[in-house]
């Protein structure tokens, strides 16, 4: 009998919302995993999709509403250029660490192994086809197929 000793083997990443730092933190646990020599897959779902998306992926932004993290408050937020403030300070504390764009961390990622799925019901709902998404992508798979693929021991899941 196999004992599991507890060691991750692999990390199921589930990405529903393409705010700048829901993507960031996405990327860096994969890529942060593939660099520990762990397996790592991205599933983008809902507007995770917008990440993988060919038109949109450079353009994304910080969420400055709702987002407690901000210390604004939500008027703050939802003023005009705050969001767009927000998201050109924290590209350029990026810069400084040399942290990539996204279109080149998802480069990096697919070239360290990490695979990256697309939801087919999200797909089909804000009518997206594969041209339309990031030519690294493996594919266009349902939530099933990708709890499929997260089977076994030493598999954690992890929904950002």
């Amino acid at each position: 009998m196999n004992e599991f000793n507890g060691e991750v083997k692999k990390m199921m990443i589930i990405l529903s919302k393409a705010s700048l730092e829901n993507v960031y933190a996405a990327f860096i646990l994969a890529n942060g995993a593939r660099m520990e020599g762990i397996e790592a897959e991205l599933f983008f779902t809902f507007f995770g999709l917008e990440a993988i998306q060919k038109k949109k992926l450079e353009h994304l932004h910080v969420a400055t509403v709702g987002n407690p993290a901000m210390h604004i408050p939500t008027l703050l937020g939802s003023l005009p250029g705050m969001e767009a403030m927000a998201t050109t300070m924290m590209k350029k504390e990026m810069e400084k660490l040399d942290i990539p764009g996204v279109e080149e961390f998802l480069d990096i990622m697919k070239a360290s192994g990490v695979k990256l799925w697309a939801c087919k019901l999200a797909m089909e709902m804000f009518h997206l086809t594969k041209e339309d998404m990031y030519d690294g992508i493996g594919g266009i798979i349902t939530v099933g197929e990708f709890y499929k693929k997260g089977a076994g021991v030493g598999t954690h899941m992890l929904f950002i």
